[in-house]
């Protein structure tokens, strides 16, 4: 059995996603970011620099209990433990680790700069509306690009697109229209049809 510590965010939507694709069994536990829950000790325990996801998963690489935070780090270990979601093959191995960082070092942190400038901060900052909306039209592009010419981030549906998906469902608060990024569009459709990313959007049910 598989802890989940979450929230209703992107990154924690990527974990949700990954354990409903794998059907492992798992249980949510809401942390309520808005409220403080993170800074509890009891989470600060498994997540130490109080950030949801975090797991802990009954049956670690050793047999016995195992944290993890990071939300990356999280794919990584549930897809190597179940061996899905990561290509076998070297090359297409780091094609789809490379694109997962990709997610993790510049779609994460720069959509969520403009989800905060745009939608909590206190008062408007017109220039970090705009560093910040340019530089994710700019990565809206490179995945376009990258798009054009395969069906997913990798060879295969991989960590990477399970990662990145959450992000670009919340392509509206950061007031970009799909279709001005065809292939995007098309990529992102077609993972939201699959039953266990549907399912996995709506954890933690509150």
């Amino acid at each position: 059995m598989i802890d989940l510590y979450t929230w209703s965010t992107p990154n924690g939507r990527k974990v949700s996603i990954m354990l409903e694709e794998l059907s492992l069994p798992y249980q949510a536990h809401a942390v309520d970011i808005g409220k403080g829950e993170q800074f509890a000790p009891g989470f600060v325990a498994i997540s130490p620099n109080s950030k949801i996801p975090a797991i802990v998963d009954s049956d670690g690489p050793d047999g016995t209990p195992y944290a993890m935070f990071e939300s990356g780090a999280i794919l990584l270990y549930l897809a190597e433990k179940s061996g899905r979601f990561l290509p076998s093959g070297k090359a297409e191995r780091y094609r789809a680790v490379q694109w997962l960082m990709f997610q993790m070092g510049g779609v994460g942190p720069m959509f969520g700069q403009v989800h905060h400038f745009l939608r909590s901060a206190p008062e408007p900052v017109p220039y970090a509306i705009e560093r910040y909306g340019k530089e994710t039209r700019r990565l809206y592009q490179v995945l376009d690009t990258h798009l054009a010419s395969q069906e997913w981030l990798a060879a295969e549906y991989s960590v990477a697109d399970i990662a990145t998906y959450p992000w670009v469902a919340r392509h509206e608060w950061h007031k970009v229209e799909l279709a001005g990024f065809p292939n995007v569009k098309r990529w992102f459709d077609a993972i939201g049809t699959r039953p266990a990313v549907q399912k996995g959007m709506k954890i933690p049910v509150r």
